[in-house]
């Protein structure tokens, strides 16, 4: 055997192929684990082993018919893989190139002869010997072994019928329908990972359009890294489920698509030239090609790491609200793991028995709250009851419904599992949310988005593992008496344009406790923020930070210029009122926190100090926006801009606040 150097390791994915048949499924589950964790010896390189034996593992084919154990070669963790594509097996080839390049690779480490394997299909299962190869068309000549094994779905599949089908097919099976089977002595390692790489390689990374596009020498760069990165970051759950759903749709469309295009060109070619039926054709293919192109560049963005999650969001914040029942009627829905006479006797008296005056309403019984999630329709409640509930999917709200803990949210925990999708996705125009625990586990998405419409959320607990809450544009979140920590980012994220209140929170142990984004642009709209009585400590960076563009920061250096353009600037970076305005900093902090009283004594406290610093860069940033807005007014020839203070949208409520042992104070600001 020719020296190559594959590698064997410990992961199988079988995520990202429309339709995966054989026993890859059925060896993922008990191997997952330890191809993540494994020891670092067990992927050394198969060529050159201190001691004889083979290093893969074997495996026992589940069936009626007792198959000899084939090698477990499905394993492989995604560096082995990329490895193996990169370095040996397609190097900087062009997608034309690839078949040939493969077929070089399999010369150097396939034994051409003298092992066997099982033929799996859909239909069956039979032993076969090898006795050639044609490396060119990626195919072994194999013969049936003795003795005849045989696993069919079909009773009347007999011996007979095996040797006719073969003789068919003249004896050539593709590699990628043959497992190796297991030989202790490690003669046929090498071909048992070759034939896996070429299977893993046409089943998950090859396109049947690939060779018609762009035929250059970066389709490793281009094609196969992204779509290996994707197929292990689906199996390792950090991509969206329904992104998965979608990229499945997406490549079923695309193969049905260029079937079709294929079949309508092979036509055009057997048509009489200038005849009208070619043109309809033409104009049809012009079609289908226009539609798979649309569906590739889709499948781009999702392949593509950076874009995928725009993919995603944009996917999440249309969820359309089911709205009012067709028959009117509200029904509240509770939640409990399992339910006691003394627990139903509580709701009972507490929360579900009903004025005289009001209607009947129809109570529904779930084990899940996700499942009592996706059942509420508009003005619907939830009711969930003490338990500790696993959820695999998102809480996607998109009507106005309330979800309540029945007792303390320590009491009423939902643990979501699953890392890429959020945990709670609200874009309905009411939501409530009280009194629940909510707990995120390797997650790579946040805890709770507000895409739009308003979120109150009171005496609740946030776990949160990445980023915490997220205001989007146009969105109105309201915390009351919460708990928030242990983000790896932000631990509420507020972007421009939204309204978000947080009165009597905490919110701790984040990387930082409240971002504000960049809101100079003469896109965005300023949000609008009240931060009262909240506690916010044990932060690794910053208490607040606002995020804003180099160019601001210069022009607040140059405030002191003199120039009209900058005296609205220079009163809120110097602190020195400018006589002719007419208006303080003290009149601006007023103005800024609709005339809450801001505490403005010489000895300020250590808090205090911070609730005034938020509020002097928001008015100064504020402000700047505004003498941006009233230039472009005055480039357009409007000169009535209004100088008023308070239309220019001062939106800060910020006072008593405390800001304790955050890593780098109380307040900062992110230049970018």
């Amino acid at each position: 055997m020719a020296d190559g150097s594959l590698t064997g390791g410990g992961l199988e994915a079988a995520a990202m192929a429309p339709e995966r048949t054989g026993w890859a499924a059925e060896q993922e589950p008990a191997s997952l684990e330890k191809g993540l964790f494994q020891d670092e010896d067990s992927c050394s390189d198969c060529s050159y082993r201190d001691k004889p034996g083979s290093s893969l593992q074997s495996f026992m084919p589940e069936g009626k018919t007792f198959f000899p154990e084939i090698f477990q070669t499905n394993q492989l963790l995604f560096y082995e893989r990329f490895r193996a594509y990169q370095d040996y097996i397609l190097a900087d080839c062009k997608a034309s190139e690839v078949q040939e390049f493969t077929a070089e690779f399999l010369e150097k480490v396939l034994e051409p002869s003298g092992w066997r394997a099982v033929w799996h299909t859909n239909v069956f299962k039979v032993l076969v010997e090898a006795t050639d190869v044609d490396f060119a068309a990626l195919k072994a000549v194999v013969r049936l072994a003795e003795p005849y094994l045989c696993d069919s779905q079909v009773s009347t599949f007999t011996v007979e019928c095996m040797k006719e089908l073969l003789d068919l097919k003249e004896h050539r099976l593709p590699l990628q329908e043959l497992w190796v089977v297991f030989d202790d002595s490690g003669v046929f390692d090498q071909t048992a990972l070759a034939i896996e790489h070429v299977r893993f390689f046409y089943q998950n990374i090859w396109r049947s359009w690939d060779e018609e596009e762009e035929d250059e020498y970066d389709y490793f760069v281009r094609c196969v890294e992204p779509r290996l990165r994707l197929h292990y970051d689906i199996l390792e759950d950090r991509v969206p489920s329904g992104l998965i759903v979608d990229y499945r749709n997406l490549l079923s469309q695309c193969e049905e698509s260029y079937r079709k295009f294929l079949n309508l060109r092979s036509s055009l070619s057997n048509c009489n030239s200038d005849s009208e039926q070619e043109n309809i054709s033409m104009v049809e293919g012009l079609k289908l090609y226009s539609e798979m192109e649309q569906l590739k560049q889709k499948l781009k963005l999702i392949e593509n790491p950076l874009l995928r999650y725009v993919f995603g969001y944009q996917k999440n914040s249309n969820i359309q609200a089911k709205g009012v029942r067709p028959s009117g009627q509200k029904i509240t829905h509770v939640v409990s793991s399992t339910m006691v006479a003394g627990l139903l006797r509580s709701l009972l008296t507490d929360k579900l028995c009903q004025e005289p005056s009001e209607e009947e309403r129809e109570i529904q019984f779930h084990s899940d709250p996700l499942s009592a999630i996706n059942a509420c329709f508009e003005g619907d409640t939830v009711i969930v009851c003490p338990g500790h509930y696993v959820v695999h999917g998102t809480f996607s709200i998109a009507d106005s419904i309330e979800l309540e803990g029945y007792g303390l949210p320590d009491d009423i925990v939902i643990e979501k599992r699953g890392k890429g999708d959020t945990f709670v996705d609200c874009t309905g125009a009411d939501i409530k949310i009280s009194g629940i625990k909510f707990v995120q586990h390797d997650a790579v998405e946040g805890i709770l988005i507000v895409h739009r419409g308003k979120t109150t959320l009171e005496n609740c607990v946030l776990q949160c593992e990445t980023t915490g809450v997220t205001v989007r544009t146009s969105a109105e979140f309201l915390m009351k008496n919460s708990d928030l920590y242990g983000a790896k980012g932000a631990g509420i994220e507020i972007y421009p344009g939204s309204q978000c209140t947080l009165s009597d929170n905490g919110i701790h142990h984040c990387k930082e406790g409240i971002l504000i984004k960049d809101f100079l642009d003469e896109h965005y709209d300023i949000p609008k923020i009240s931060m009262v009585n909240n506690i916010i400590h044990n932060n690794e960076g910053y208490g607040v930070v606002l995020v804003k563009p180099t160019i601001f920061s210069d022009l607040q250096e140059n405030a002191e210029d003199g120039t009209e353009e900058n005296k609205a600037l220079k009163i809120q970076t110097s602190g020195e009122p400018d006589v002719t305005e007419g208006v303080d900093l003290e009149e601006l902090m007023q103005c800024a926190t609709g005339k809450m009283e801001l505490y403005a004594r010489t000895d300020l406290s250590e808090q205090v100090e911070g609730n005034c610093e938020i509020v002097n860069e928001l008015i100064a940033a504020s402000t700047q926006k505004g003498q941006m807005k009233k230039k472009r007014l005055s480039e357009l020839g409007i000169t009535q801009a209004d100088d008023n203070l308070m239309s220019q949208e001062m939106f800060v409520g910020i006072v008593g606040n405390q800001f304790k042992w955050n890593g780098k104070g109380s307040f900062g600001t992110f230049l970018f």
